[in-house]
């Protein structure tokens, strides 16, 4: 007998028994004789199909199908109809019922109909899972973007994922590029392939050549077993090759081949490898200016380039900055148990005067910092690193005619600007209130 259970629900009791022993050789089968007494069923048992009548005194077979479709995991319905309740019996599969039979029933379609109704029920619960799964093999994808500059780059990604083109991502360290790499990896049509990264600039000339392609065995001095490559293990999936601008030219020349040719061989090799993945690179240098240097091949460059994302630093996107303040807040409270409920006004102001050199990388560093240090349950003045406060304690005097008062300006014209002039959105942007933003405006004789 299957451990699949259905359950049989008719107000006969003959009927009841009748299929029940039909089904039993091949299924579990429970029975009820209402559609109430289904429901108590469904609340204590594990039902893996119902086979109901449609037309029942009390609650009705329609009536039924549609308390199970208010359940978390439904199982699918099956109605049995009599000669004249078809269209009634058509509607229910509007609403959601799998098929029907008509009485009397013919067992043999009966059990064609139950198994492709279980094969198509255990192949939605399969789909599930695998996208459970491949969610949770996901690393977080924290895209935060109110800057119009980073939501193109976003929009790009998202318009750019579902194909193989070739990706190449520019920006400054810490800026957020292996975050854009990830989104692109998981919105692709390879998302459920390996997804392998490796830094360019993490090993020598040799040790690369070997991490990239493989090597056979004998090929050098210790190379005691044959080694598979990324490029293998990379195979139905993406190859993200980070800091690509540290690649040394020998090296270049295999990367282009492949592109080219779509084939290898491993270090000391002979035989000639072919793989199908997409290559995601990335680099904080200036390719065009490495290759005006001779360090880095134009036609490598241009085969990199097929589609090109520039990241903008986040000194140009301050827009972007209170929320990322938010989010790690609430990251880090939970992280180290610390119940920060948000940041004061001072302090928000002086993260926005900071020109934050190490980007998105650096303000996370921070915000982890304030949050350890915080006494209280709002972040302060106090608790922020002192290279954000040396220059903005008591910046109203302090600041009077200096660098950090043009830089106060400039964020705040910068802002208006993006904002279209809505100071309510700018004062929310700026993390200050909108009275003080009014006070700035005037000080400043902005034109807003």
């Amino acid at each position: 007998m299957s451990e699949t259970t259905i359950l049989i629900v008719d107000d006969d009791k003959v009927t009841r028994k009748t299929l029940s022993m039909a089904l039993d050789d091949d299924y579990t089968t429970t029975t009820a004789g209402s559609g109430t007494e289904a429901l108590e069923v469904l609340s204590r048992e594990e039902i893996d199909l119902v086979l109901s009548d449609l037309d029942m005194p009390g609650m009705s077979g329609i009536a039924l199908l549609q308390k199970i479709n208010q359940l978390e995991a439904p199982p699918p319905v099956i109605f049995i109809t009599g000669q004249g309740t078809i269209e009634t019996a058509v509607q229910a599969m509007k609403l959601g019922a799998y098929d029907y039979v008509s009485k009397p029933v013919n067992l043999d379609r009966l059990m064609l109909i139950i198994t492709k109704t279980l094969e198509n029920k255990n192949l939605k619960e399969e789909n599930i899972l695998l996208k459970k799964r491949l969610k949770e093999s996901r690393p977080e994808v924290a895209l935060i973007a109110s800057a119009p500059a980073m939501k193109k780059v976003i929009e790009l990604a998202l318009q750019v994922a579902p194909t193989k083109a070739t990706v190449l991502i520019e920006g400054e360290s810490g800026t957020g590029k292996e975050v854009i790499t990830n989104l692109i990896h998981y919105h692709s049509p390879v998302a459920h392939g390996p997804f392998i990264k490796v830094n360019c600039s993490a090993f020598s000339e040799g040790v690369l050549e070997s991490e990239l392609f493989g090597h056979e065995k004998g090929a050098f001095t210790g190379a005691i077993n044959t080694k598979k490559g990324r490029f293998e293990l990379a195979d139905t999936g993406t190859l993200f090759l980070d800091e690509v601008g540290e690649m040394p030219p020998s090296i270049q020349v295999k990367l282009l081949r492949f592109l080219q040719e779509k084939t290898f061989e491993r270090v000391g090799g002979t035989k000639t490898l072919k793989v199908d993945i997409r290559i995601i690179s990335a680099t904080n240098k200036n390719l065009e200016e490495l290759i005006r240097e001779g360090k880095f091949r134009d036609d490598l460059y241009y085969r990199l380039r097929v589609v090109k994302f520039e990241i903008p630093p986040l000194r140009k996107r301050a827009e972007d900055i209170p929320a990322l303040v938010e989010s790690y807040i609430g990251k880090f409270s939970d992280l180290h148990g610390k119940p920060i409920s948000g940041i004061s006004e001072e302090a928000m102001g002086a993260i926005m005067a900071y020109n934050w050199p190490g980007n998105v990388r650096e303000l996370v560093n921070c915000i982890e910092s304030c949050v350890v240090m915080a006494r209280g349950k709002t972040i302060e003045v106090e608790s922020l690193p002192d290279y954000l406060t040396y220059k903005t304690i008591d910046a109203e005097t302090d600041m009077e005619g200096g660098m950090l008062q043009e830089l106060e300006r400039k964020t705040i014209t910068e802002v208006l600007v993006n904002t279209g002039g809505d100071k309510t959105k700018a004062a929310k942007v700026l993390g200050i209130g909108l009275r003080t933003l009014y006070r700035k405006v005037e000080k400043y004789g902005l034109p807003y």
